[in-house]
């Protein structure tokens, strides 16, 4: 039986836009083991339509659960089933902040949780994670996870993983890790947050210079042994503006990157051109701008789903312009018959993933052989 919550097309709580994403984010997270749909479809059932209350007492105390089990199955030796209730406690702590306002204590008490589990988490792979602190600006530091290849053997191709502002990085090591590890990646995962509350976001968002954490998480990894430095990308998750974009421009060490290429900022800059044209006909539209990916020195890969914020193919018409000289810019728009449509390919993220995965991996063997 459906839930009473879920409409007939699986849109939670339809008044609610956020919440509804949330519990999509949750649903598709089964797939890489950030959830199960059992445990969705259960709260689901117990939630109270409107309450936020609920909805993070109820995500809270299965994360409780998952997280007791988690440390069970530590305690008699079995770290595989300890491993994945720790990233599913993780997430589900993440899904009891969602709701609440960054000055709330429970949210920052569930970051926190969060944050422990992951850190357990990563304490129990083989080889063991690392939790990293890297200098920033303002004596602001980014806080990282640095999972090494599986081999460990010998340098290894990197990827530097990184969310937009008030994006947490918690996330990538169930919904990016295993992609890396199949393919013989490290993976570094970070956040803009460090280790800020979110309340924090309202002053790291007045800041013009987010593109410049990029270059110092290059100077960190150009310090590791473990690291083959001639292969490292950079992916931008969830993109929703061009600060990585920008950053490619400026860092010349980067051997691929997947980020939206300067599509969000042309978007922007268009839509307010148009605003002042339309309040001022004196203001002359400004001739075409190339994407900031047509100068970067490393293949850029932009992913859009059709049924995402911007049209796909306005998307194509910039990226078809765009391609000057030997730039090497590509575009791949998922359609809704093949799912991964929803803006940052919310519906089907694993699909999207191993696409971006398996593209990283052909750019990251030829820049072996340059």
């Amino acid at each position: 039986m459906m839930p009473a919550c879920l409409s007939d097309d699986w849109t939670f709580c339809p008044e609610r836009e956020d919440i509804s994403a949330e519990f999509t984010r949750l649903l598709t997270a089964a797939q890489e083991g950030g959830a199960t749909i059992a445990e969705c479809l259960m709260i689901a059932r117990q939630l109270k339509r409107g309450d936020d209350r609920s909805w993070h007492r109820e995500w809270k105390k299965l994360a409780q659960t998952n997280r007791q089990r988690a440390e069970a199955a530590f305690a008699e030796g079995h770290l595989a089933s300890a491993q994945r209730n720790w990233l599913r406690a993780m997430n589900y702590y993440g899904a009891a902040a969602m709701p609440l306002d960054p000055a709330d204590e429970r949210r920052w008490v569930a970051v926190l949780a969060m944050q422990e589990c992951a850190r357990r988490y990563l304490a129990a792979r083989s080889p063991a994670g690392e939790v990293v602190t890297i200098p920033w600006l303002d004596g602001h530091s980014l806080q990282g996870y640095f999972l090494l290849a599986p081999s460990g053997k010998e340098p290894a191709p990197t990827v530097i993983c990184i969310g937009e502002p008030g994006h947490r990085k918690e996330e990538f090591l169930f919904k990016l890790v295993p992609h890396a590890r199949e393919r013989g990646f490290s993976m570094l995962a970070l956040d803009l947050f460090g280790d800020q509350r979110d309340d924090f976001l309202e002053a790291l968002l007045r800041r013009q210079d987010l593109e410049s954490a990029i270059p110092g998480v290059m100077d960190y990894l150009e310090t590791r042994q473990d690291v083959d430095f001639a292969r490292v990308g950079i992916i931008a998750d969830g993109w929703g503006s061009s600060f990585v974009a920008r950053a490619v421009l400026q860092e010349p060490r980067l051997a691929a990157a997947v980020c939206d290429g300067g599509l969000w900022d042309l978007h922007e800059r268009a839509f307010f051109a148009s605003r002042f044209a339309m309040s001022d006909v004196s203001i002359v539209p400004v001739p075409h701008a190339p994407l900031m990916a047509s100068s970067a020195d490393c293949p850029v890969l932009i992913t859009l789903g059709e049924d995402g914020w911007l049209k796909a193919d306005r998307a194509r018409q910039l990226v078809r312009n765009s391609r000057l000289g030997s730039s090497d810019v590509m575009l791949k728009v998922f359609t809704a018959a093949e799912t991964g449509a929803a803006q940052a390919h919310a519906d089907n993220p694993s699909l999207a993933n191993e696409y971006i995965f398996d593209w990283l991996e052909s750019r990251l063997r030829a820049a072996r052989r340059i």
